[in-house]
């Protein structure tokens, strides 16, 4: 009986050691899980940290570079504002209607094809920003719209640039207005030769300005130093001013 009881006592006491040791290990797990949630919390703190600052940095950056771009397109806007009207085309209908019997002649022989629509802008004499059209051979056409252009950028004035049909193609009566001018059919006096206007491979500059005389008199807006002598002779052209027979200062001209 005693000896029962011992094993009794004894086993208890293991039972109690065992449940001890259990519960510290529980206990422990249980600190452990404890320590590894607030170290898991701290870690998902720290993340969405990075995760906050990250977007943040990412927002300043999309910003910076909207307004970035922004300045970038002002300065576009500003450095090709001078240049976005300036183009070629085709003779539209209604201006070609307004060229019946007059620049576009019943007996002319250039073929509508071979014209073509040139808009651009210009620097008037009043400092002002003004829209200037031509109809020029299509052979010239680019190289009109470079000289005007590049015209424009340098401020060189130009009074008018309209097409000569405003003046019901009579060349005197545009010229009297110093319009500026290429196409307008016609044969040169007295022989079956269509001349350089005639063909569209002509332009006249500030005409009353420059005129067509037999001798010089009084100064001229046009000579061998004037931009506009320079831009028209390095694309191919020659001026009316170097002619030796005559002298026809607003005249440029190119062989066709």
């Amino acid at each position: 009986m005693r000896k029962h009881k011992g094993i009794i006592i004894t086993a208890t006491i293991l039972l109690a050691a065992i449940a001890v040791v259990a519960g510290n290990r529980f206990v422990k797990n249980q600190d452990n899980n404890e320590k590894n949630s607030r170290e898991t919390e701290k870690v998902d703190v720290a993340e969405k940290k990075v995760e906050v600052k990250k977007e943040t940095s990412l927002q300043k950056e999309a910003t910076e570079i909207s307004e970035t771009t922004e300045i970038t397109e002002a300065a576009v806007n500003t450095e090709t504002q001078k240049t976005s009207d300036f183009y070629i085309s085709k003779i539209p209908d209604d201006i070609f209607e307004k060229m019946q019997g007059k620049s576009y002649k019943a007996d002319c022989t250039v073929p509508r094809d071979e014209l073509r629509y040139v808009h651009v802008l210009h620097m008037g004499f009043d400092g002002q920003t003004k829209e200037g059209e031509l109809v020029v051979n299509k052979a010239i056409a680019d190289d009109v719209l470079a000289i005007f252009e590049e015209l424009y950028q340098a401020d060189y004035p130009i009074e008018k640039v309209e097409l000569v049909d405003a003046y019901n193609a009579d060349d005197e009566e545009s010229m009297s207005h110093n319009n500026s001018s290429a196409f307008n059919f016609r044969f040169i006096s007295h022989t079956t030769k269509i001349s350089k206007h005639g063909l569209g491979m002509a332009v006249d500059i500030n005409t009353l300005y420059n005129p067509y005389v037999k001798t010089v008199d009084g100064k001229l807006s046009i000579d061998h130093d004037d931009l506009c002598y320079k831009l028209f002779t390095k694309y191919g052209f020659t001026w009316g001013g170097d002619w030796t027979h005559s002298k026809d200062y607003q005249h440029f001209e190119r062989d066709y």
